[in-house]
């Protein structure tokens, strides 16, 4: 099965960008990107999101937010040298869950390397449980976004 699968990126719509670099070590035997490190690339962006969405006021000691569910669709390899850039947009937010989409480019060429789909959850650590999104939160989310999310 050789099929790509199918992604319609319109830039338009993700207002949080973030260029990493990837590492000579994050390279494996066949000189791909190791599929481990995509995880450490979005979640570098997914911290430059949150921190644009709490306008840089967040304890990275105090976790708020818990990854429920993390999915990637590797569309493209990507080489040691690449200039990468990732895409990040939330795309769904209800009470207590957002979702963030991100897409991984080669900034130069425009190929997608890779698609991922992040479930975050709020999360109260003292209480050890879900909680409400809060409205400081939900409002840097949505003017970020430039939209409004219904509930």
């Amino acid at each position: 099965m050789n099929r790509k699968p199918e992604f319609h990126f319109d830039r338009s719509l993700y207002h949080s960008t973030a260029d990493v670099q990837i590492r000579f070590n994050d390279i494996d035997i066949l000189g791909h990107l190791n599929n481990v490190v995509y995880f450490s690339l979005f979640d570098t962006a997914k911290a430059q999101y949150l921190h644009q969405v709490m306008e840089g006021n967040i304890d990275w000691r105090r976790v708020e937010t818990v990854i429920a569910n993390i999915d990637c669709s590797f569309i493209a390899s990507a080489y040691y040298g690449e200039p990468i850039t990732i895409y990040t947009r939330c795309c769904e937010m209800g009470q207590k869950a957002f979702t963030l989409e991100q897409v991984m480019l080669n900034s130069d060429t425009n190929e997608i390397k890779a698609v991922c789909r992040t479930v975050m959850v709020s999360y109260d650590p003292d209480r050890g449980t879900t909680v409400e999104i809060s409205d400081r939160a939900r409002r840097g989310i949505e003017n970020l976004e430039q939209r409004a999310f219904p509930c």
